[in-house]
C-alpha cells in the first residue's frame, strides 16, 4: 500500500521534520521515514501546512541526475545525435533544492533557463555495487523533480555544473510516495497550464534498476540520496511570472513559480 511522506515546518522557525499523510492530516515522525516510521503522537491538518511551511522532501548527501535518457529528448536536443552508450551522469548540489510553491530564481547571468520535468528516485538504504535484480530493494520512494537548467551556460561551459547548480534549480516534492510501480508512468511538464512535455518512463533508455546498479558501482548511495532519471522531449525556456508544474502519474504534482533575480 502506497504511503506519502512530506517534510515541513510545523511553524516558521521550528525545526524541520518529516510526516506521513493520512487522510487530511499529517502525523509527524521522529526521524526520516527511511530510517523509522515511529511517530511523535501529534497530528497536524494539511490545511495548516501551505506555502512556506512545505520543504523539499529530501535532504540528500548528493543529487545524481541522468542526461539524455529519453529517445525523444535526444531527437529534439542539439547536444547529441544518438543515444549514449552508458548513462550520462551529472550532479546538482543540495543547495539547489527548493520545495513546493517556492520560487525558481532566474540568474541575471543567463539569458535562457529551461524546465526539465523528471521522475525522482529516493534511496532508502546504503547502496554500493548493487545487483540490478536487487535494485528495487534500495528504493524508498518516488517524487517529482524539476531539473532547471541555464541552457546557454550549459552550451558555453561544455560541462554542466554551473548551468545546473544555481540556488533554486532543483525543485522537489510535494511528497515522497512509496510502493508505486514506476515501469510505465506518465511524466509531464506543464507551463502556465499547457502540457509541454509528455513521456512515459517505459521510454527511458536506461531503466531505474540499471541506473541504481550503475551509479552504485561508482559511488555509494546513502539513505535519502536522490536520483533524477532524465526528462522527456519538450523543454523550453521559462520567464518571470511563469507557473511551472511537474506532474507524474501516481506520484503527484509539483508547482513552482518563476521570478527574476533581484540582486
Amino acid at each position: 500500500m502506497s504511503q506519502r511522506f512530506i517534510r515541513f515546518y510545523e511553524f516558521l522557525g521550528s525545526e524541520p521534520q518529516y510526516g506521513i499523510i493520512e487522510n487530511d492530516s499529517v502525523l509527524p515522525l521522529k526521524i526520516a521515514p527511511w530510517l523509522s516510521d515511529e511517530r511523535t503522537g501529534g497530528s497536524i491538518s494539511m490545511d495548516e501546512l501551505s506555502g512556506s511551511k512545505m520543504l523539499p522532501t529530501v535532504e540528500p548527501s548528493k543529487i545524481i541526475c541522468i542526461g539524455l535518457n529519453y529517445h525523444a529528448h535526444i531527437k529534439a536536443s542539439q547536444s547529441a545525435d544518438k543515444a549514449p552508450e552508458r548513462p550520462l551522469l551529472f550532479m546538482k548540489p543540495p543547495s539547489s533544492l527548493i520545495g513546493k510553491d517556492e520560487n525558481i530564481i532566474l540568474p541575471a547571468v543567463s539569458k535562457r533557463v529551461d524546465y526539465e520535468a523528471e521522475l525522482g528516485v529516493v534511496i532508502g538504504k546504503t547502496a554500493s555495487n548493487v545487483n540490478e535484480q536487487e535494485a528495487n530493494n534500495y528504493i524508498f520512494g518516488l517524487t517529482c523533480v524539476n531539473d532547471v537548467t541555464a541552457r546557454d551556460l550549459q552550451k558555453v561551459d561544455g560541462q554542466w555544473t554551473r548551468a545546473k547548480g544555481f540556488d533554486t534549480f532543483c525543485p522537489v516534492g510535494p511528497w515522497i510516495v512509496t510502493d508505486v510501480d514506476y515501469d510505465d508512468i506518465l511524466v509531464e511538464g506543464v507551463l502556465n497550464g499547457k502540457v509541454m512535455q509528455s513521456g512515459r518512463t517505459s521510454q527511458m533508455i536506461f531503466r531505474i534498476p540499471y541506473l541504481i546498479s550503475y551509479i552504485s558501482s561508482i559511488m555509494t548511495l546513502n539513505p535519502g540520496d536522490l536520483i533524477s532519471t532524465g526528462t522527456p522531449s519538450g523543454i523550453s525556456p521559462m520567464k518571470a511570472g511563469d507557473k511551472m508544474e511537474v506532474r507524474i502519474e501516481n506520484v503527484g504534482s509539483l508547482i513552482n513559480y518563476v521570478e527574476s533575480d533581484k540582486n
